[in-house]
């Protein structure tokens, strides 16, 4: 393998038919250099998904209510369908053994005020597991806990640009804020993996608004984690089935998709998951295609080569040369080209990745990238591509026989 002599042929041979070489390897440098844009475009869709489910648990599921559009059992079109307090009881205890966090929900937008400092925020009253949901991380403080909701606590968490805004340089915790004309105290500041806008959001005891926004047990939808054991396609079922349980117990009809409305993250993981196969696929498909015509390429000007150095070769076996020696000299030249020509398709698409990644964002591609187990599967790939190419004109080289080599013009 590491025959002084042997790299001297192999580089003269290349350098004698520099051209065909060129050709034959630019095949490949294009097949590696298609396959490893594709793969790291497929790589920034998946970022882009990842961010996009970022803010919130992925085996979440929202119910919301809203105004029915469809005449059911006495309700008439239009009738404003309204979740209570009883319902969190009855999702919990029906659904138990599907259910691994709930949490009512209630949003308005408030005025929030801190000495000469205020803004608009979006006020939210939830129950402590909501903190999964959203998957926030505590960074001064703590978030809401039951005894909080208990007792109609006026406590807030805020999100670190809440405190930001508010508060500069000085630690909100502590402090009291004043939102919609109430004073409140700030228990806890998080971050948020949504970014930006989830780390503008105010979190109070679910039972301080219903209390401070007209007394009611009125609630406006339910967050939900189901058990991570459940597959996609019993999370989809589980989704639809609580559904038509809040469907039954209100008198809406199973087709008003609007009266109760849904929205559960099995479904677009099943759909990312399709897509992220079917592009898989594609990319193997036109990879591995244009790769087998460089093999092809490669193939074709060993043969010529092979037929070039027909007197070289037999004298080569004249003098002891073994055909193991021929094979081994003319596979080392294949497996040579087409690792050089790969490498070189790998680092340009590489190079092509990085410069053009910042730009591609608007196109819904975050940090298209090639990861490392992806480099080390190209450089198995190609030297076993090189193989392939170089075996069958490496067998033709075994086979002459020296007094037809010698013979030969």
């Amino acid at each position: 393998m590491f025959d002084i002599d042997r790299w001297r042929e192999i580089f003269q041979s290349i350098n004698k038919n520099r051209l065909r070489s060129v050709l034959s390897g630019f095949t490949v440098t294009f097949a590696i250099l298609l396959f490893t844009l594709l793969f790291g475009i497929g790589k920034g869709l998946q970022n882009t998904f990842k961010e996009e489910f970022a803010g919130d648990a992925t085996n979440s599921i929202y119910i919301w209510s809203n105004f029915t559009t469809i005449a059911y059992k006495g309700n008439q079109v239009g009738k404003r369908i309204q979740f209570k307090n009883d319902d969190f009881t009855f999702l919990k205890e029906k659904f138990s053994t599907e259910i691994q966090t709930i949490s009512p929900r209630i949003q308005r937008g408030v005025e929030v005020v801190y000495k000469s400092e205020k803004g608009a925020y979006s006020l939210r009253g939830v129950y402590p597991e909501y903190q999964i949901l959203e998957s926030a991380e505590i960074i001064d403080g703590r978030f809401l806990n039951t005894k909080d909701i208990y007792e109609k606590s006026k406590v807030v968490a805020i999100g670190k640009l809440v405190e930001k805004d508010l508060f500069g340089q000085l630690s909100a915790l502590g402090k009291q804020i004043k939102i919609g004309g109430i004073m409140y105290q700030v228990i806890g500041v998080f971050t948020d993996p949504g970014g930006d806008n989830d780390e503008r959001f105010i979190y109070t005891p679910f039972t301080t608004m219903q209390r401070l926004y007209g007394n009611t047990d009125n609630l406006d939808e339910f967050g939900i984690t189901y058990n991570p054991n459940l597959s996609i396609d019993a999370a989809i079922a589980f989704g639809v089935k609580m559904q038509r349980a809040l469907k039954d117990k209100y008198n809406v009809s199973p087709e008003d998709q609007r009266a109760i409305g849904l929205n559960n993250y099995a479904s677009g993981n099943r759909e990312v998951t399709n897509m992220m196969v079917g592009l898989g696929i594609l990319i193997f498909i036109i990879g591995f295609g244009t790769l087998i015509a460089g093999v092809v390429g490669i193939s074709n000007i060993m043969v010529y080569v092979v037929n070039e150095r027909t007197k070289e070769l037999g004298i080569r076996k004249a003098v002891g040369a073994t055909p193991k020696d021929i094979v081994a000299m003319i596979l080392q030249e294949a497996v040579f080209i087409t690792t050089i020509s790969g490498y070189f398709g790998l680092l340009l698409g590489v190079g092509i990745l990085k410069y053009a990644g910042p730009s591609l964002e608007k196109y819904f591609i975050l940090n298209p990238s090639v990861s490392t187990p992806v480099v080390v599967g190209a450089t198995i790939t190609l030297i076993i591509a090189g193989i392939i190419a170089g075996y069958l004109p490496a067998k033709r080289a075994a086979r002459i026989k020296p007094v037809i080599a010698l013979s030969a013009d």
